[in-house]
Parts: structure tokens; sequence; C-alpha cells
């Protein structure tokens, strides 16, 4: 449940980032697709120490 919620977020960031920056929908999408992508691996490190330290 983390790891989806850190692909959303990063999703939502980057779409937030490709649009101030003037982007494209295409941008948007390509943009939020890797920082899905990069929030997901992100959450999944993350979740990975939670476990093992806990």
């Amino acid at each position: 449940m983390v790891i989806l919620a850190g692909i959303l977020l990063g999703a939502v960031w980057g779409g937030f980032y490709a649009r101030r920056k003037g982007g494209s929908g295409p941008d948007m999408a390509q943009y939020a697709g890797v920082w899905g992508i990069i929030g997901g691996l992100l959450f999944t490190f993350l979740a990975v120490g939670l476990d093992r330290f806990i």
C-alpha cells in the first residue's frame, strides 16, 4: 500500500513539475510516468527498510 502511495505521489509531482515548466500534455504524461517510477522505487526501499528495522 505504501508503494502505491509512492507511485501516486511521484506521478502527481511529475505532472505538476512539467506543467510548471510549460510542458504540453505528452510532456506531463512522460514526467508523471517517470516520477511515478522513481517514487515507487523510493517508497519500495523505504518499506523494505522499515520492515527490517521493525
